[in-house]
């Protein structure tokens, strides 16, 4: 399912106007980047939380040349499943 998708299923399901639901989406969409940007983290229960995680730097290797390259730290996003979505999945 891709955001197009959802926003016809939520707007068929709730009876809102799909440029609504996509304003919507947009909006939460939105807030939650806001707020893993800013370190953050964004809780709903029974769904799950997305955070943001500390990746370790590294050494990698560039395949063309084969030279050694330090690769720095970075924050990547997360996601965990709370406990009612993943009964609902099994």
């Amino acid at each position: 399912m891709n955001k197009t998708d959802l926003v016809n299923n939520i707007s068929s399901k709730s009876g809102l106007s799909k440029k609504d639901v996509e304003n919507v989406l947009n909006g939460f969409l939105g807030e939650i980047t806001d707020a893993l940007a800013s370190g953050d983290k964004v809780q709903l229960i029974g769904f799950g939380t997305f955070e943001t995680r500390k990746r370790a730097g590294r050494t990698g290797r560039n395949p063309q040349t084969g030279n050694t390259i330090e690769i720095p730290e970075s924050n990547v996003p997360a996601f965990k499943a709370g406990n009612k979505l993943k009964e609902a999945v099994n």
